[in-house]
């Protein structure tokens, strides 16, 4: 039997971290009990994107996991399969549809080495920065796989890099904390995904592996004390510390 997108990028998560011991794709769920997870998950989770969730809840010590993807971002994927190539049509809704089951994979995971505390703004920040890093490198592996010399050129990253974390607006989310978390997140993977750019396979491995071990505050520490440029958001939030 065939295996499906997502089998396959669940598998390549796993090949790089760890067995999360379930099939994610039996956790995928309709648009009916997408609308029910979102009423209970509070006014914040209606300014989130309908094309694609991801629900965790937890209840006598175990993680309930939903996953769904609206109807129109399947049929994106279906229509222009990005197995066949990448371009500005599938883009943007590969990497809605891999950010998903990253969150979910990395929850459980989580959940695995007793991490408890899942409704934390920490633990959301923590999933939202390692998808935006670990979909990063997905996304080159797809683009390396159309390429002859199997090498990406710096004007594939840039394309990549645009639609990843430029195209992103957290400036439109009405909650303080959504584009707060957004804006960080977003900032703090494009500067570690550009350090990664420097390393070869084997260190670059080494170094993801390393990172996705830490809780989020030391993520963060890790990608500040990376040598180059300082992150914008980071450099404004010190000077306004400093005003005060």
């Amino acid at each position: 039997m065939n295996e499906t997108l997502f089998s396959q990028i669940q598998g390549l998560f796993e090949r790089t971290y760890a067995q999360v011991g379930i099939n994610l794709e039996d956790c995928l769920i309709d648009s009916r009990r997408c609308g029910q997870l979102s009423r209970l998950a509070g006014a914040n989770a209606r300014e989130l994107s309908e094309l694609a969730r991801t629900f965790l809840r937890r209840a006598d010590d175990q993680l309930y996991v939903g996953i769904y993807y609206s109807r129109w971002l399947i049929e994106q994927l279906e229509r222009h399969d990005p197995r066949a190539g990448l371009s500005d049509r599938n883009i943007r809704s590969l990497i809605a549809f891999v950010e998903e089951i990253n969150h979910a994979l990395h929850a459980a995971l989580q959940f695995k080495k007793s991490e408890r505390e899942i409704a934390s703004e920490e633990f959301a920040r923590n999933l939202e920065l390692q998808a935006r890093v670990d979909t990063y490198l997905v996304l080159l592996l797809f683009v390396a796989f159309f390429r002859k010399t199997q090498k990406v050129s710096r004007t594939d990253r840039r394309w990549l890099r645009f639609h990843l974390f430029a195209a992103e607006n957290p400036g439109a989310f009405r909650s303080l904390n959504l584009r707060n978390r957004y804006l960080e997140t977003t900032e703090l993977a494009a500067r570690y995904t550009e350090f990664l750019d420097t390393l070869n396979a084997m260190r670059r491995l080494e170094e993801i592996r390393a990172f996705r071990s830490l809780d989020y505050g030391a993520k963060k520490t890790r990608v500040l004390a990376l040598p180059g440029k300082k992150i914008a958001h980071f450099d404004h939030a010190r000077q306004r510390q400093r005003r005060k």
